[in-house]
């Protein structure tokens, strides 16, 4: 596990948690879900599904935050293979940015083509009510101002270039998508779209920060 006085992990540690866990399970799966506060039960909603503890898998963090599993599930979901992520890490646990991110570096070689993150956030739109579910249309890192970015260190090409275009960073058909299901649900009424704005926590903001936020434009909060 990365300390904190690494900055990153190697690509060989990625690949070694990514062939292991693909050696001891059969699913492939392209879909990927990170399971927020309170929606770690879609998880348990798996069909033939096969759950690997954190603490079990190689150089994976370990979640500490009360009320997640921490594990990840592996199984289908309405018939598609998936992978869903049962408790996530924090800045605000004591890891580094490398060691918050390191589960989807280990999904894009597990084959993963589509990751839904989902989290329980703080809404900062008046027109927002409690229990609306935001689209995220774009994002304001804060610690990223400070020099907190995932991408800081040295870069590994095969994960990416090193200086990635961030102007249209969320998937317009994917949102399209979800609004047609809402729609179809009968859910449309509580979709909400906005813009979505990590601080590092884990204190709650004050109304001052709050005030801040929404001039910059923010729609919603989280702590990273």
């Amino acid at each position: 596990m990365s300390t904190s006085s690494e900055c990153s992990y190697s690509y060989e540690e990625y690949k070694e948690t990514a062939d292991w866990l693909l050696a001891n399970t059969d699913t492939r799966p392209k879909v990927a879900i990170i399971c927020g506060s309170g929606l770690g039960g879609l998880a348990d909603l798996l069909d033939k599904k096969k759950a690997f503890p954190y603490d079990k898998i190689p150089h994976f963090p370990h979640s500490t935050v009360q009320g997640h599993k921490g594990q990840l599930v592996f199984g289908e979901l309405n018939g598609k293979q998936c992978v869903c992520m049962q408790g996530r890490f924090h800045f605000y646990e004591g890891y580094n940015i490398a060691t918050v991110t390191y589960p989807v570096r280990v999904f894009f070689l597990l084959g993963i083509e589509t990751l839904i993150v989902t989290n329980a956030a703080g809404g900062l739109n008046p027109k927002f009510k409690v229990g609306d579910i935001m689209l995220i249309k774009d994002h304001i890192n804060m610690p990223g101002f400070a020099g907190q970015n995932p991408l800081c260190g040295r870069n590994e090409e095969r994960f990416g270039v090193r200086f990635p275009c961030m102007s249209d960073a969320y998937d317009r058909d994917f949102a399209r998508l979800t609004r047609e299901m809402a729609q179809d649900l009968g859910c449309d009424s509580f979709l909400q779209e906005g813009v979505y704005c990590m601080l590092a926590g884990p204190s709650y903001e004050t109304i001052a920060e709050c005030r801040v936020l929404q001039m910059l434009g923010a729609d919603a909060v989280v702590s990273l």
